[in-house]
């Protein structure tokens, strides 16, 4: 196996520079633990840490490594342990807002080139949470593929119906709809993965991702379990994101199920997922036209006459609100640990002058 293999492409060929350091070497991250890491090389995986002086550097989640990364590794004990020295540049990062209350980023993934984002069709479809997760490939142009799964367990007109509920509020997405227990449409998903290419896969517990994963890799490997039978939800078996090699040649990320899913600063991202509405908004009367109550707004007269659909528009306006308020937020956050970080360097200084 060569690096080729395991997605170092042109991109990443052309943005590597030469290493000072020729005791150096490249790995990809494979999976992370809660205390290390696990590489891939063109031999095999192996467990790594990371430099005192990342750790060090590091001032937030952005600064460390995930799956997916390309890092430069120093390896030890006849190279069967590695220590992480730096990341190299990101094609591209998959990250979210953190659950709950704390005003952070979480990361999914790195350096993806194609997101399948998987719904069931039968109680978890749900359309505004499809763009949820929309906004947050389109942010860094990842091409979205969406997946449609259990078709085994509704009609083919329910399915056409959901279909055409996606086409009428989004762009012309590729869909796929498939049924991981008879089979159908499992060829058309194998078709779309490429050797040296990285997938990932996204979406809530319970729509069969696992399920998916060991059907692309040939064998049963990972576990899975049943939704639960009183509410329709997913239970969450994945519990962390690992790299995987597939039989067709190409790698693909496993994702835990996420409930809750929020974006920050994800402005191309909503622009992109939303374009109808961006396209119209260019002949609003009005450049700050907000398309809520404003005289001449485009927006407003497409929903009006029939030509935008209504619910599109208002989850517009819902993550509009949504990443605005999380993106202050964020800034806010950023510069009060900044501040704090100032305060910190001068009692060290007052400190050693003591």
């Amino acid at each position: 196996m060569k690096l080729k293999d395991l997605g170092f492409d042109n991109w990443f060929q052309k943005r590597v520079p030469v290493s000072q350091y020729p005791e150096h070497k490249l790995a990809r991250i494979a999976a992370v633990n809660k205390n290390n890491f696990v590489i891939r090389n063109e031999k095999a995986e192996i467990p790594a840490e990371l430099a005192g002086k990342m750790i060090h550097k590091a001032v937030s989640n952005l600064d460390l490594p995930t799956v997916g990364d390309w890092v430069k590794v120093q390896y030890f004990d006849k190279n069967t342990f590695a220590i992480i020295h730096e990341i190299l540049p990101r094609k591209s990062l998959l990250k979210r807002k953190k659950a709950g209350n704390e005003v952070e980023y979480q990361l999914i993934a790195s350096n993806i080139d194609v997101a399948f984002i998987m719904q069931s069709c039968n109680s978890d479809f749900n359309v505004p949470r499809l763009e949820r997760y929309l906004i947050m490939v389109n942010e860094i142009n990842i091409k979205p593929i969406i997946l449609l799964s259990k078709i085994d367990l509704i009609s083919t007109d329910t399915i056409n119906k959901e279909i055409l509920e996606i086409k009428n509020r989004s762009h012309d997405y590729e869909i796929i709809a498939f049924s991981n227990k008879t089979g159908q449409g499992l060829n058309e998903i194998e078709n779309r993965i490429k050797p040296g290419k990285t997938y990932c896969l996204l979406g809530s517990s319970g729509v069969g991702k696992t399920t998916l994963l060991n059907n692309l890799v040939g064998k049963n490997l990972y576990a899975t379990d049943s939704v639960r039978k009183k509410n329709g939800k997913g239970k969450h078996i994945t519990t962390r994101r690992q790299l995987i090699i597939l039989k067709q040649g190409g790698l693909i990320i496993d994702t835990p199920g996420m409930r809750e899913l929020a974006n920050i600063g994800s402005n191309t991202g909503l622009n992109e997922t939303f374009n109808r509405i961006t396209s119209l908004a260019e002949n609003c009367k009005f450049k700050d036209c907000t398309h809520i109550n404003e005289p001449g707004c485009s927006v407003l007269k497409a929903v009006e006459t029939g030509t935008l659909n209504k619910k599109h528009y208002q989850n517009f306006l819902k993550l509009k609100k949504e990443l605005e308020y999380n993106e202050m937020t964020y800034l806010e956050k950023r510069r009060k640990d900044k501040k704090f970080g100032k305060i910190c360097k001068q009692a060290m200084k007052y400190n050693k002058k003591k």
